[in-house]
């Protein structure tokens, strides 16, 4: 057994939020402040920047309802960021002021929450405690709409975020139906580099009103075969709705998206968006029918009152599991699942992975699940989604609005 270490420990969240990251919150405040051998519990304004800007939140005086109602708050409710680290190795300015901020509140114990960027953020922080002589226990606790995190069968997020995607396209079939003139209906959804979210679309056909064609940026886009396989479909049908990632590019790797260069984040990575206008309008040009282009935006991430259960229960599993394996002598881990297919009943278990093998890696949807065509996925890609979306949690209101956490974010 490892020496029992006794101090403070730290929460932070990054990135994009997702419905369900405060449950992994919650999971790491409410086993926290329950085992003896951690001493404060902390959180960190804005993920690291907080903790390089001396922003820190006693999160011991919070009301323990507020920490409940974690568990249905969409969004990053310690605030988030996109900053990147330098490599300690070339540049240390960084990491010498958060070794004196941890220095300063007798910080043993550092949680941060996020996909790959943050488990970048989180290796690099394990390597230089470890290199400076303070002992420090590091756990990633995983989460991404994207779902691309390397090493896990899926991540905290994806769930309700497939869940809404696929409810939203539900919808949007049966209105874009309405009228007795035709249209071609283009969504545009979320997804970098991997199709997790747009192939989470299938889910809507699966259940009878769904997308006809689906891409993702797994395969190369071609417009004249988009542009042939939608008037296919219109022929056929009358109408088309067709779900589209973000990230699709051509052969060349150039991205289709019309705004792929218009901003990026902290990370370099572009701020993607005007996808489903642009593919709309080339439509309307090749087959002069009546289009619409609709972007579910920030809405796929925040959409927590469609939230999975499953997905809930797990975001809190996975910050439960981090500060348990923490205390236990784990550092330099991320938490992640292992599903386990038993007579067709769904389940995970916990593992733990190194730091160093998650940091920017990225999951992809496997190619053989996505048909020869390129323009929709097979059923293997239902079968592994549809379990993530089950349940439904319940959810506090007053005056059937949502009640969410109000964190009195005191300052330590």
């Amino acid at each position: 057994m490892p020496n029992e270490l006794r101090g403070a420990c730290l929460f932070g969240q990054s990135g994009g939020p997702t419905a369900v990251i405060n449950a992994s919150a919650c999971g790491v405040f409410q086993t926290a402040l329950a085992l003896p051998q951690i001493t404060r519990v902390l959180g960190a304004a804005h993920g690291i920047r907080g903790v390089l800007d001396d922003v820190i939140y006693d999160i011991g005086q919070e009301d323990p309802i507020d920490l409940e109602l974690l568990m249905n708050t969409p969004s990053s409710e310690l605030g988030s960021c996109r900053y990147k680290l330098k490599d300690p190795d070339v540049d240390d300015t960084d990491f010498r002021r958060i070794l004196e901020i941890f220095k300063k509140y007798d910080v043993r114990y550092f949680f941060y929450n996020g996909g790959n960027d943050s488990m970048d953020t989180c290796e690099k922080v394990s390597r230089y405690m470890a290199r400076a002589g303070w002992e420090c226990r590091i756990m990633g606790v995983p989460k991404t709409i994207d779902n691309d995190l390397w090493g896990t069968d899926h991540c905290p997020g994806f769930g309700s975020a497939a869940k809404y995607i696929a409810t939203s396209c539900m919808e949007v079939s049966k209105d874009s139906s309405v009228y007795n003139i035709g249209q071609a209906t283009v969504i545009e959804i979320m997804g970098r580099h991997a199709g997790w979210l747009a192939g989470a679309s299938v889910l809507a056909s699966a259940a009878g009103s769904g997308p006809d064609l689906i891409y993702l940026p797994e395969v190369d886009f071609d417009m004249e075969k988009f542009l042939a396989d939608v008037e296919r479909v219109y022929k056929e049908k009358g109408n088309v709705l067709v779900a589209v990632s973000e990230g699709i590019h051509d052969a060349d790797g150039k991205l289709i998206a019309e705004a792929e260069v218009s901003a990026t984040d902290g990370f370099g990575h572009a701020q993607l968006g005007g996808l489903a206008v642009r593919l709309a309008q080339a439509i309307k040009a090749r087959l002069h029918i009546k289009v619409r282009g609709i972007e579910l935006s920030l809405l796929q991430r925040c959409g927590a009152h469609l939230a999975s259960k499953t997905d809930l229960e797990e975001a809190y599993l996975a910050g439960k599991a981090a500060v348990e394996a923490a205390v236990a002598g784990e550092t330099g881990k991320m938490v992640a699942f292992e599903r386990i297919d038993d007579n067709n009943s769904y389940s995970v278990r916990v593992k733990l992975i190194p730091l160093d093998s998650v940091a920017n890696l990225e999951s992809k949807v496997p190619v053989d699940w996505i048909v020869p065509e390129g323009n929709y996925v097979k059923e293997e890609f239902i079968n592994y989604a549809l379990p993530l979306i089950q349940g439904e949690p319940e959810r506090p209101v007053i005056n059937s609005l949502p009640r969410y956490s109000r964190l009195k974010k005191i300052h330590a």
